[in-house]
């Protein structure tokens, strides 16, 4: 079970980290949203992806967004801040919060290094996979596709006015 400082004399073990509903000892999964409190990491395929892809602009005018295309998080949007640290992974804690066993607790982090954004494996169980490819460090470049667990995501620049993208 997922275990974080007490708070209000409450044990942080009694309550579902995502929710905060109280859970009898023991429960594998959070019976309000589904959050899996037991378990272990479990293992998964990489997808595979055959398509052209442009090169990266290293464009400080342009914001990073991950598009998740596959998986339980399909359509949804992630724009990747531009500073500091993302972090990707099972805990709730992350910037980026993927509820599955095939994705680790802290399993990837990113960031923008001299315009471009930089993915990082965090010593992760399935690893980082970027474009068919198991990376421990790689720039992101648009239309690269990057999956973590059982996530995949399409990785786009999309124009700080908001006026293109680039895929």
């Amino acid at each position: 079970m997922y275990i974080l400082p007490e708070r209000e004399g409450i044990a942080m073990s009694e309550l579902c980290p995502v929710c905060q509903t109280t859970v009898p000892d023991n429960t594998a999964v959070c019976p309000v949203c589904g959050f899996k409190l037991l378990g272990s990491t479990q293992e998964f395929q990489p997808v595979v992806v055959e398509e052209d892809r442009p090169q990266c602009f290293h464009n400080e005018d342009y914001t990073g967004i991950l598009k998740a295309v596959r998986g339980p998080r399909t359509g949804v949007e992630y724009a990747l801040p531009a500073e500091g640290e993302i972090r990707v992974g099972r805990n709730p804690q992350c910037t980026i919060f993927l509820n599955d066993m095939t994705v680790s607790r802290l399993h990837a982090t990113i960031e923008r290094v001299d315009g471009c954004y930089m993915i990082h494996d965090q010593n992760s169980y399935n690893g980082v996979w970027v474009n068919n490819k198991n990376v421990n460090t790689k720039v992101l470049e648009p239309g690269d596709y990057v999956q973590i667990g059982a996530f995949c995501f399409k990785y786009e620049e999309r124009a700080n006015d908001g006026t293109s993208v680039r895929q």
